[in-house]
């Protein structure tokens, strides 16, 4: 509920300039997400949501680039501990299998890291496609899976 939540409040924040909380409730309401001011107020804190200047002069909450790595690690762990049920490559593709409905959240927090060798991702409900520049990286790419799930 928390990650869905929260990947969901990032999706918020690249579609829509949102300047308080208040709106951030509303954004999640419409969207069929229920939560509270104090939950929201915690997830702008674990999330490293900063307020930005926009050209209009108002603000808007945007991910702290300082953060992103971190934050995203940290996700991605807590998402592979909690969610992976299994993974494979053929040859410069990872593949990623999940419990239901936590893929997006696994390509979310993937997309989010950088990877240089990541080319792209796509997710379904419970299965990720991650595409590697190389085969190579893909197998380096596992190993790192291995080692999170440990």
């Amino acid at each position: 509920m928390k990650s869905k939540r929260q990947e969901e409040i990032l999706r918020i924040i690249e579609e829509v300039d949102v300047e308080t909380q208040d709106q951030l409730l509303e954004q999640l309401r419409l969207r069929g997400v229920t939560s509270t001011q104090a939950t929201i107020s915690r997830d702008i804190k674990e999330l490293h949501l900063i307020k930005e200047l926009t050209g209009y002069g108002t603000y808007k909450y945007v991910v702290s680039e300082r953060k992103t790595s971190l934050n995203f690690a940290g996700r991605l762990r807590t998402i592979f501990k909690e969610g992976v049920t299994s993974f494979d490559m053929a040859q410069n593709i990872v593949v990623v299998k999940t419990m239901p409905g936590l893929a997006s959240a696994a390509c979310a927090a993937v997309d989010g890291m950088e990877i240089p060798d990541l080319v792209g991702s796509l997710a379904g409900d419970d299965t990720a496609l991650l595409i590697m520049r190389t085969n190579e990286a893909a197998a380096e790419f596992c190993n790192e899976i291995h080692k999170m799930l440990k």
